[in-house]
């Protein structure tokens, strides 16, 4: 047979997706998927993975956690309103400069826990945190977006692990920071001021690195497709799709696993602060940012293991997750009864002191487990690109509104003490069964989202050319 004979014609629909017409692709490093995950880490790293750094030394590195955490609930509650409106904000100005406005807030953040640690102000660490508030909701939805739709199917869970490795890499920082200059201190008590002057130079640097991330229609993918990420709908059909999403059967279902997933963050970073010394606090944060990472990026490999079904690795992640999470609770509640009875200080020199602090490692590496899963999830429940960016801002608004009880209810001596965990507990327990309705639909009745809404499926209604499907009906299979 001739060469020519070989050939398939392209026809208009296939000449519009480009892994259709099997093209090769010539990618530029700049313009391709894992630079843009490295920018879009750094971003991550100068704004929450630094917040990050500094809630990881318990209470912000104070030596008492309810003021910081009452400025939290307020940060948290003004980024349930930010993220709702972040997908009007999309339209406005676009994806890259939603994110670039994404980063503003965080640096006033910092400052204020410097003036508090110094000087003892208070009102300040409340207005930087309205202020990271108000941005970060915006930053939150923005790289959850870019994270679901700018990689390649098949790179997807290997996309969010190097990307959220940057977040437990501003921990890291953070903690060795700490670590250096507070390794001596064996008592409960604040870290140094000039740990906060790092910080507050590092977010600063956010906006900068932003600039350097490619817009969607600058993207290049090795499978060719273009990256699609615009609201094109007026400001209030916006508004009014991003609540029809958020009552949406399955949004409601995955309420409580996101609920139970972040809830645990003021949790834990309450645990380290009240329980601690300085010195053994920076090294949870240091330690602990390692093992999230290893265990995250290793969960990101799996997740993208085509050689396992969809619903297979989309089950053996759940079962696996949860299982942990409650064996992890179930120990939690025996150490927080006996220490609201005893009232420790433990440092790393001190009998006893390993089966908290790897209880609080345990933790951090089951909130990076968490964190990625539910990206996975909602990635694969957003049918088109617009409902990508609205259900990233619902996904991080509605961690907001959690987390922001979270951080209030913690406020309280009896609930840091041991209530948290109490609780935290059951909204485990509650998240199970809803979880698996939608879990156990992914690979099978839902087929996989994300390579549905690039070849243009919707609610199966096949939208490209007959030839183009044909071609890429393996594909679609081998995720299922």
């Amino acid at each position: 047979m001739s060469s020519s004979e070989d050939k398939i014609p392209v026809t208009d629909d296939e000449s519009r997706n480009p892994s259709i017409a099997n093209i090769a692709v010539n990618v530029k490093w700049y313009r391709s998927t894992i630079y843009n995950a490295f920018i879009l880490g750094i971003c991550n790293f100068l704004a929450p993975g630094i917040w990050g750094a500094m809630n990881s030394l318990g209470a912000g590195g104070e030596e008492e956690p309810y003021l910081v955490n009452a400025a939290n609930a307020l940060t948290f509650c003004l980024m349930v309103v930010s993220a709702f409106f972040s997908s009007v904000i999309v339209r406005k100005i676009g994806i890259k400069w939603a994110l670039i406005f994404g980063t503003l807030g965080y640096s006033p953040y910092a400052a204020g826990l410097y003036t508090n640690n110094r000087f003892g102000t208070e009102w300040f660490v409340l207005f930087g945190a309205a202020l990271c508030g108000i941005s970060a909701g915006v930053f939150w939805m923005a790289e959850a977006a870019i994270a679901l739709s700018y990689p390649e199917p098949y790179n997807q869970g290997r996309f969010l692990g190097f990307w959220l490795s940057f977040r437990v890499g501003g921990q890291i920082l953070g903690g060795a920071i700490n670590l250096g200059i507070n390794a001596k201190n064996s008592e409960a008590g604040k870290v140094s001021y000039t740990v906060y002057l790092a910080f507050i130079a590092l977010q600063a640097v956010g906006p900068l690195a932003g600039l350097l991330l490619n817009k969607p229609e600058q993207v290049q993918r090795k499978d060719g497709v273009p990256v699609r990420l615009a609201i094109k709908d007026s400001s209030w059909d916006e508004i009014k799709a991003t609540t029809n999403l958020f009552l949406s059967r399955n949004f409601l279902l995955i309420i409580p696993l996101i609920a139970q997933a972040v809830y645990s963050e003021a949790v834990m970073f309450t645990f380290e602060s009240l329980w601690f010394s300085v010195r053994a606090r920076a090294l949870g944060s240091f330690l602990s940012g390692i093992v999230a990472l290893t265990c995250g990026n290793l969960l990101g490999a799996f997740l993208d293991h085509n050689k396992l079904a969809l619903k297979t690795r989309a089950r053996g992640a759940f079962f696996t997750i949860l299982g942990l999470q409650g064996a992890w609770w179930i120990w939690a509640t025996i150490l927080v009864t006996e220490f609201h009875k005893t009232q420790p200080t433990y440092d790393w020199v001190d009998a006893g002191f390993g089966k908290g602090f790897a209880l609080f490692l345990f933790w951090v590496a089951g909130f990076q487990l968490n964190y990625m899963f539910l990206y996975f999830v909602v990635g694969e429940l957003a049918e088109t690109e617009g409902e990508v960016v609205r259900i990233a801002g619902l996904l991080r608004g509605t961690e907001s509104a959690v987390q922001a009880v979270s951080y209030g209810l913690n406020s309280i001596d009896i609930i840091a003490q041991i209530g948290g965990v109490y609780l935290n507990f059951g909204l485990w327990a509650i998240a199970l069964v809803p979880a698996w309705i939608i879990i156990r639909e992914i690979g099978t009745t839902q087929g996989d989202k994300k390579v549905k809404r690039e070849l243009g499926i919707v609610d199966g209604e096949e939208t490209l050319h007959a030839a183009g499907q044909s071609r890429l009906s393996n594909q679609v299979e081998a995720t299922m």
